[in-house]
């Protein structure tokens, strides 16, 4: 996989579970679906897809199902990221022999007060070194409390293995710094579809989106429609889905999401504990938040 293959739009897929189990069915159907929208690929066990819940076996049966359910050219990227560099190397190692095409690697977050920036290179330096697939870094303080700087990435995106980030923080200014100071050839990804817009007419080359999940067709129009240089209908298009996207993130996070998918179409089913289902309240405002979206009728 190259940067350039991270040009598009990558949902954050939900894992579905049946009974407290992985339901890899319902996983490859939500695929199926996916596959008809316009969609660049997906990014197994993001943030969004309970990762923190799941086992390494879990993992690894997740993205076989991935490999084998996306259409020809879909890219699929595995969150690998583990709190310790050994660990990371060999999950990513074993994602890659799976059909992994690329290792999304989450700043590692437990003992944060040493994770300075001379730690957080030498971690991402010795995964890249060993990984047998290219790897991109993650960024998402909301969930690590770490932040990567901008001349942090600089650095890291010297490196031939390294050839992207996904970053969450909704920083538009801080995405366009980013744009400003890496390697021409390494991929800028906005984690947040609240900051698409803004970040795609500074350069960035797509989204690793939640929203992506419940709106793909919506959040590749914008994507398409900045390329085209139509500014006010992407700009128009972002702002009506905002809302969504504050919901399914923001306010009622995984729960919220994975009760959208259902509403449509798609297999949402319950989190996994101690994650609760969304209430009847919950879901009575998120249907009317996708009625006015004009998601569902």
């Amino acid at each position: 996989m190259k940067s350039s293959d991270l040009q598009g739009i990558f949902p954050p897929i939900t894992t579905p579970f049946v009974d407290g189990k992985v339901a890899y069915d319902k996983l490859a159907a939500n695929i199926g679906k996916w596959n008809k929208t316009g969609l660049s690929g997906y990014v197994a066990f993001g943030s969004n897809g309970e990762y923190v819940y799941l086992d390494d076996e879990e993992k690894l049966d997740v993205v076989k199902t991935v490999v084998q359910s996306a259409a020809a050219g879909k890219k699929v990227i595995a969150g690998t990221g583990c709190e310790s560099t050994w660990q990371t190397i060999k999950l990513t190692n074993a994602c890659a022999r799976l059909g992994a095409h690329a290792a999304l690697v989450v700043t590692p977050f437990y003992y944060g007060g040493r994770m300075n920036e001379a730690a957080l290179l030498q971690h991402y330096t010795a995964v890249a070194d060993k990984s047998d697939i290219p790897i991109l870094i993650y960024n998402v303080t909301k969930f690590t409390h770490i932040s990567v700087s901008v001349g942090l990435v600089a650095k890291l995106s010297q490196h031939p293995n390294i050839i992207g980030i996904k970053d969450s923080s909704g920083n538009v200014s801080f995405l366009g710094e980013v744009v400003n100071a890496v390697a021409e050839d390494f991929g800028v990804l906005v984690g947040t579809a609240g900051a698409l817009f803004g970040a795609l007419t500074l350069g960035c080359v797509g989204g690793v989106l939640a929203l992506a999940n419940v709106a793909p067709k919506a959040c590749v129009r914008i994507l398409n429609l900045v390329k085209k240089g139509e500014i006010e209908a992407a700009s128009k298009l972002q702002i009506k889905m905002l809302p969504v996207n504050t919901a399914i993130t923001a306010t009622y996070g995984v729960p919220g999401l994975k009760v959208a998918l259902d509403m449509l179409g798609y297999f949402g089913g319950d989190p996994r504990p101690p994650l609760l289902p969304a209430t009847d309240k919950e879901q009575f405002e998120i249907r009317n938040i996708l009625k006015a979206a004009d998601l569902l009728s």
